[in-house]
């Protein structure tokens, strides 16, 4: 059984910072792609970052140059680094991977349960 458990949501008034996190634990055997989607209220799920295991990270054109996705191999964990945070920003914002685990064929995407970001003007 594979899990993501995202952490570091929360109410930020806007042109603050948030930084979250999603440690991915079970039976991995390797993780590829990493990400972050964010869901608002009346709106679909969209795509803020996404980082591969080597190579070019891609950010949604909303965010690019206030938000950073990174991560930890040796943790199993994705961070997001949200700066100058709009109104705009407010979601609950999933965690995404891309999961080779024991007792399956061949890699998962898994989901996070969400974490609310609420930013306040």
């Amino acid at each position: 059984q594979v899990r993501l458990v995202e952490s570091g949501g929360g109410l930020v008034q806007a042109g603050g910072s948030l930084r979250l996190s999603c440690a991915a634990s079970g039976s991995i055997r390797s993780i590829r792609a990493m990400g972050w989607y964010r869901q608002a209220p009346g709106k679909q799920r969209e795509l803020v970052a996404t980082i591969p295991s080597g190579g070019n990270t891609n950010y949604a054109d909303s965010v690019k140059g206030r938000f950073t996705i990174s991560r930890d191999n040796a943790k199993n964990t994705v961070y997001l680094q949200m700066n100058s945070l709009e109104p705009e920003d407010t979601a609950v914002y999933y965690c995404n991977a891309h999961i080779a685990a024991s007792g399956f064929l061949g890699p998962r995407y898994y989901w996070g349960q969400g974490t609310q970001v609420t930013v306040s003007s």
